[in-house]
This record gives structure tokens, C-alpha cells and sequence, in this order.
């Protein structure tokens, strides 16, 4: 696994590229992930830079990659013509104003789909800053200019917008992908892999030669299984790991865990996803407690990616998001998800 050593500039010149400012320069894109330099700490922009604009909209991708994150994550979901978009959430409701533009287009549950609308109608929605379920910010302190018009991206858009970030630049910016409930779009008759996997070849993400560096993630284990079975990725795969009162799979997570748990996964994944409450168990006289869990990925020898780390919502005991990045290095992990890629 090689990971990317960066060429850090000022936020302002990627800001003013993605208003088409910036002026071209020639550089060369990453076409063999055997050249590039190993780095020792992995920092990945959660969602873009979303601790400072909406989260997954362009303008945080922009961000984060002007404020030097190693890897951008996008989540993916699909629309109902089967296209992959960059959205967190099934559901439409707490980042959008869907109510607003489409008011009767809801399921019985009074939720919005994001697969029951076409791409077209999804990109006439307008993303805001993530609201809870009583219609207040989630997080009041962020961006939360009401007026300002960001749109729903494609993944395609994604890939290419960081790609020509990079030859701009001058990066080697990765991409971090989540394939979202894959179990879930089979029960919708959509396969969100099978979409996921030909975006990712029409963009170029094949066998000796890859746009940018790369890791696919998933909650579900045989999505990353079929990965390597059906589509012989050879890139990294990483699984991810929840609580297993999210519901977020059948998967008994706390099992994975474990040692055995980490042992059976390193069949097929390159690295493990763990949840910062399952890894950080508390602070006592001003050190970090960890859990076993970090241990365990250790000896089956997977490095060990932490989500997710916020500067305004900080763990009982932990005085900065610099000190806790720390800790977390010194631990030996292997890089963080974070809302503030620029908090180092």
C-alpha cells in the first residue's frame, strides 16, 4: 500500500480555480502508484472540507484539496437512473431543501429518497448545512449562508474535478470512495457497486495506470470480497467497521473487532475503518485510554483508519484536534477522517 507525499499551496489559489481563475500549468497526472513516496500519517478531508462548507458539495472538495488533505472522501449513493452521486445519506431530508422543490415526492415514512429522484431533479436541489430532525443546524457554528446556491455532484464530477486539481497544482490528492449500503440498493433492484466500478473504469482507475491515488471503502464485507473476486481491484479496500446498534448491516461488528474478527477480514481487505468511540475509550490525568480494538488490527498487521475526528465536537477530556491527531499517531494509527484537513 503507498500512500502520497503532497506539494501544499494557499487555499486561495484553489478557491479562485474553482471560480475559473487559476491559470493552467503543465503537469503531469499520476499514471503508477509505484513511483510515489510512502507517507507516515494519512490525513483524509471527511465529506470535503465540511467542517468549513456543506458537506460533499464542489465547493468542499475544492477546499479540502487547497488545504492540503492527502485524500478526499466521497460517499455514494444513486439516483433512480442508476447514476452514483456524492451524498452521505439515503435520504434527502437534513442536507437539502427537496421539501421545498418536490414537497409530495416523500415515501410513507415522510422520508425523501435520494434513489427515487432522477439526477436531473436532484441537481435542481440546492445542499445546505446539515440540519437534525427538528429542523435545527447541526452544527450552528459552520458556514450557514442561506443564500448561497451549491448543487448535487456526480462521482464522475468528483474524479475529474480532482484530477484537474492536481495537474493545476501540481498534487497527487487521492480519492476516497464509500460504496453505500450495497444490501439496501439490492432491495431497490439497483446495484450500487456494479455502477460505482464503471464510473471508476470510464474514469480511468485501471490496472497499472490510475488518475489518483485511491481506496474503496465499505460497511459490508462482501461488497469488498466481490471487489477482489469480480473486478480484481488491486488498489487498497478498506473495511469499514460500525456499532452494531446503527444497523447499519446484519454484520455483527462488535465481532470484527476482535482479533479473530481482524484476522478474517485481512483476507480481503487492505485496512480497517474504526469509529473513534470504539478506539479512544476516555482520557484519564490527561492521557488517552484506547481499547483493545487497536491492538487487535495491529497483529493481524492492518493499518487502521479513525473516523472522525471534528475540532467542535471533540471527545469528554481531549483539549485540541491537534492533540488528539497526535495521540492517534503515536498509537500507530494510520491516518484520520476529519472535518478540518488543515487542523494538524
Amino acid at each position: 500500500m503507498r500512500f502520497i507525499t503532497k506539494n501544499y499551496s494557499a487555499l486561495t489559489a484553489a478557491w479562485l480555480f474553482a471560480v475559473g481563475a487559476v491559470q493552467a500549468q503543465t503537469v503531469e497526472p499520476v499514471t503508477n502508484l509505484s513511483t510515489i513516496e510512502v507517507r507516515d500519517f494519512i490525513d483524509v478531508a471527511h465529506r470535503g472540507a465540511s467542517g468549513y462548507l456543506p458537506e460533499h458539495t464542489q465547493a468542499s472538495a475544492v477546499m479540502a484539496h487547497a488545504l492540503g488533505a492527502d485524500y478526499i472522501e466521497q460517499d455514494v449513493q444513486l439516483s433512480r437512473d442508476g447514476i452514483p452521486v456524492v451524498l452521505h445519506d439515503h435520504y434527502l431530508d437534513e442536507i437539502s431543501d427537496v421539501a421545498d422543490v418536490f414537497p409530495k415526492r416523500h415515501r410513507p415514512d415522510g422520508k425523501y429518497y435520494v434513489v427515487d429522484f432522477t439526477l436531473k431533479h436532484l441537481q435542481q436541489l440546492t445542499l445546505k448545512p446539515r440540519v437534525n430532525d427538528k429542523g435545527e443546524r447541526r452544527y450552528p457554528q459552520r458556514f450557514g449562508l442561506a443564500t448561497t446556491s451549491f448543487k448535487v455532484q456526480t462521482l464522475a464530477e468528483h474524479l475529474a474535478l480532482v484530477k484537474e486539481l492536481n495537474r493545476v497544482r501540481g498534487t497527487d490528492t487521492g480519492v476516497y470512495i464509500e460504496i453505500k449500503s450495497p444490501r439496501w440498493y439490492h432491495q431497490q433492484d439497483y446495484d450500487i457497486t456494479a455502477a460505482v466500478m464503471r464510473v471508476l473504469e470510464d474514469a480511468g482507475y485501471k490496472e497499472g495506470a490510475l488518475p489518483t491515488p485511491i481506496y474503496l471503502q465499505s460497511f459490508d464485507p462482501e461488497t469488498l470480497r466481490r471487489l477482489k473476486r469480480q473486478y480484481h481491484v488491486d488498489y487498497p479496500l478498506v473495511q469499514l467497521i460500525a456499532d452494531n446498534s446503527w444497523n447499519e448491516s446484519s454484520v455483527d461488528y462488535d465481532a470484527l473487532r476482535t482479533y479473530a474478527g481482524m484476522e478474517s477480514l485481512s483476507s480481503y481487505a487492505e485496512g480497517v475503518g474504526l469509529w473513534l468511540g470504539h478506539v479512544l475509550t476516555g482520557v484519564k490525568d490527561g492521557e488517552p485510554q484506547w481499547s483493545d480494538v487497536l491492538s487487535n488490527a495491529q497483529r493481524a498487521k492492518l493499518p487502521v483508519f479513525v473516523y472522525t475526528l471534528r475540532a467542535d465536537d471533540l471527545p469528554e477530556g481531549v483539549e485540541s484536534h491537534r492533540q488528539l491527531r497526535g495521540w492517534l499517531k503515536q498509537a500507530g494509527v494510520t491516518g484520520v477522517f476529519s472535518d478540518f484537513p488543515d487542523k494538524k
